[in-house]
């Protein structure tokens, strides 16, 4: 499978190499034969893309066990602009085929917010298929299809340079419901709504099905039991400049980065709401069954702001993360993140971003009971600390060393701390 999709990439990637340089992020003009062909399809509304991620990972010391592995994500895009195909003002297609292929790096860390945010099992799948159509200038936005919440909601750009799970998505959210929400690499059918009001102001809202899941009978939309996913957000953004730009209408990099339009700070607040029932982790019936408890539903506040920024482009920012579930139904009632992000300090490498961050799950106490009534210690918490150091090497490859160290993997205190590193590589045409 590795050398399959290895293959894939490698072929796609020649014949989309001259789309580097039609990104206008400081590369030299493409010389590439195909370029003519690929400027023809976006004039004509196909802008095709692919991302691949590769990452080795090892398990230095602690963790559930020592050893390396490899894994790798596929992402095969593309994007129709719909008025320059058919004179349809505001439309946009999109599509994002993915391939996931490798080893699992937490099953050797140990640990469970997720050491690496591209784990998953191996499976070739749709990751998002969407039609969104704008109006207003722009202020209303409404999108159809499958999709990952993840690409606007609960997202940061501060955040974006980490590789754990738990900085795209707190784990009170993304560890939640029967299946977690619709996010990668598993999203569900649903729609988006986007309002801006004012200048700075972004309210967004989805209604999506609640298990995004693919059954063995092949996706069953909304089926009986499974509910509604509904999650919504109140955006405020301090933008002193607009873009000099218009961004693409996704995500470059894999996982979380949105390529929402660039912003110096910003404050967001989220509420989701499962419509499902769901068995309480600890409380029963008079005959023994789990007591059912009629939906789920947590919030969560997070923000980042550039704090220092001088005439040599050097740039300094924050951000944090707090994040309350519902711990009667699921392990994690509580979750708090945050961190730094530098860019432009190394000299001669105005683009490389060092950044230091730290992720806490917190297991709620219904279910310390349940372990408890099993007769398995817990501790009340993981705590994960990342040093990560991003470099762009030109438009179209990032290499991403990582660190990482994992206090209470699990929150089993049977598991050594785990000490971790991982290299990333990213190429994207």
């Amino acid at each position: 499978m590795k050398r399959q999709v290895v293959a894939a990439s490698l072929g796609v990637a020649a014949l989309l190499s001259g789309a580097a340089g039609a990104r206008g992020q400081g590369a030299g003009r493409p010389t590439s034969a195909v370029q003519p062909a690929y400027q023809t399809l976006v004039e004509h509304g196909f802008r095709p893309a692919l991302i691949y991620d590769a990452e080795g990972f090892a398990d230095l010391s602690g963790g559930a066990r020592r050893g390396a592995t490899y894994l790798g994500n596929l992402n095969l895009l593309l994007t129709l602009d719909m008025e320059r195909l058919a004179n349809w003002r505001g439309a946009t297609v999109f599509l994002d085929g993915l391939a996931i292929h490798g080893g699992r790096p937490s099953r050797f860390a140990g640990d469970a917010q997720g050491v690496s945010s591209i784990e998953a099992a191996q499976e070739w799948t749709l990751e998002e298929a969407w039609i969104q159509q704008n109006l207003f200038s722009n202020r209303f936005s409404a999108l159809v299809g499958l999709y990952d919440v993840n690409s606007e909601f609960y997202h940061l750009h501060a955040a974006d340079l980490f590789l754990n799970a738990s900085f795209g998505m707190g784990p009170e959210l993304s560890q939640s419901g029967k299946g977690g929400p619709s996010v990668f690499p598993h999203t569900a059918v649903g729609a988006r709504f986007e309002v801006k009001p004012l200048a700075g102001v972004v309210l967004r809202g989805a209604v999506l099905d609640g298990v995004p899941v693919e059954r063995p009978t092949g996706r069953d939309v909304f089926a009986k039991a499974d509910g509604l996913f509904i999650v919504s957000e109140a955006a405020f953004l301090y933008r002193p400049t607009p873009p000099e730009r218009p961004q693409r209408p996704h995500r470059f990099l894999l996982g979380r980065e949105a390529q929402l339009p660039p912003y110096e700070a910003k404050l967001a607040v989220g509420m989701w709401h499962y419509t499902a029932s769901f068995d309480d982790l600890v409380r029963t019936r008079g005959n023994g069954t789990p007591l059912t408890h009629q939906g789920s539903s947590g919030a969560y506040v997070i923000g980042d702001a550039i704090v220092y920024e001088n005439e040599l482009g050097r740039r300094l920012r924050v951000f944090g993360q707090i994040g309350l579930g519902d711990s009667r139904v699921n392990r994690f009632g509580f979750y708090t993140g945050g961190g730094v992000d530098l860019a432009g300090w190394i000299p001669g490498r105005k683009q490389d971003e060092i950044g230091f961050g730290m992720a806490a799950a917190h297991n709620g106490s219904p279910f310390i009971e349940q372990r408890r009534q099993t007769g398995q210690r817990v501790d009340r918490s993981e705590l994960t600390l990342e040093l990560a150091y991003r470099s762009r090497i030109n438009s179209w490859l990032n290499i991403q060393p990582d660190l990482q160290y994992v206090f209470n993997p699990n929150t089993d205190p049977r598991v050594a701390n785990a000490l971790v590193c991982l290299l990333r590589i990213e190429v994207a045409f």
